[in-house]
């Protein structure tokens, strides 16, 4: 049996040579990252608070210490507690990244990182580029919808007006707005895109919505994707990421990107307010956002690039293909608790 270091190194080198290859691809007008510019770095040790898990980061940590000459010590944890770190050592700084948390987690504490704007900041998709000065998005994630398709038949779901249908009265598999990310996602979506980009507007769509759900509320996203998996609902509002894992492992369901529009959730990463290694820092942000790693990312990890310029796989449409919907995260989380209680409202008043 091959053993874990074994199959490690091997991925390394698929990963090494997919690179050279995707370079050597790569149009001229694509940011690369040279490694002739940052000789500095060679020999430091950089530390990164991640909370992603090793089998995302190790392939890309170990691309990074060759093509450097650094070495990166790696702290994984949740996000919560990882911020909460990092607040407590605001006097003795100690990790020089955070790499991970979503952006809803990450925008109320800047305060915690260093200004930084990234080369490849050109490239991001709409809604994804670095507004606040600190955090550089990497990876993004959407919400879909989810069809069960032996019980849809010819009812035509290709956005969120599609799930007014009177066909569909009742048959819509939705999660709690407050305790379920992947649903307040989609409650942002939806009053994002039915409002014209005036989330104020969209409120009368989510009255006819909330009536066709008809007072069904399922306890989290899993069971949105199973429910409508077993033929329980019709459809359903879920996540990209587990609904292609769920369709990949044989789910009788279909994805679809709602026409209307799509506000990405990214996940980021940022400078530590006075990190030892600003220099190393700043040359590995710029390493993970390249169109290479990028491309790496799409192709053999399974994430959603936030690069307009690399093609999606696994069953992913192409960020280039996404009507993407420009959003304020500050505007977000400051509404945040208003438009949870304006749904609650709604829901009661219907239900």
């Amino acid at each position: 049996m091959l053993n874990c270091k074994f199959l490690k190194a091997l991925l390394v080198v698929l990963l090494l040579a997919g690179l050279v290859i995707l370079s050597a691809c790569t149009p001229s007008n694509q940011v690369n990252v040279n490694s002739e510019n940052y000789e500095g770095i060679g020999g430091t040790t950089l530390i990164i608070y991640s909370t992603f898990a090793s089998d995302f980061t190790g392939p890309i940590i170990e691309l990074f210490e060759e093509r450097y000459g650094a070495s990166v010590e790696l702290h994984m944890d949740d996000t919560g507690p990882t911020l909460a770190r990092l607040r407590a050592e605001t006097a003795n700084p100690q990790a020089d990244l955070m790499w991970g948390g979503c952006l809803f987690s990450l925008a109320p504490n800047t305060d915690l990182f260093e200004d930084f704007i990234s080369i490849n900041e050109p490239y991001m998709i709409p809604g994804q580029e670095n507004t606040d000065g600190m955090i550089t998005r990497f990876t993004t994630g959407t919400g879909l919808l989810i069809v069960n398709t032996y019980l849809i038949g010819d009812i035509e779901i290709h956005g969120y007006g599609c799930l007014l249908n009177p066909a569909l009265h009742g048959q819509i598999a939705i999660t709690y707005p407050s305790a379920s990310s992947v649903s307040f996602h989609h409650l942002v979506n939806q009053l994002f895109a039915m409002g014209g980009g005036d989330p104020h507007s969209g409120w009368d769509y989510m009255a006819q919505f909330i009536i066709n759900v008809d007072g069904i509320m399922l306890h989290n996203s899993d069971a949105v994707l199973k429910s409508v998996s077993d033929g329980e609902f019709i459809v359903g509002l879920a996540c990209e990421y587990a609904s292609l894992q769920h369709i990949k492992a044989g789910a009788p369901i279909k994805a679809v990107y709602m026409d209307e529009g799509i506000v990405g959730i990214p996940t980021g990463i940022g400078i530590v307010n006075g990190a030892g290694n600003r220099e190393a820092a700043e040359v590995f942000i710029n390493f993970i956002t390249s169109y290479e790693v990028q491309a790496f990312i799409e192709s053999g990890l399974s994430r959603r690039t936030v690069r307009s310029d690399v093609q999606s796989t696994g069953g992913r449409v192409a960020n280039a293909e996404l009507a993407w919907i420009s959003t304020d995260i500050a505007y977000i989380l400051e509404h945040e608790h208003v438009w949870i209680e304006a749904f609650w409202d709604l829901w009661m008043t219907h239900n």
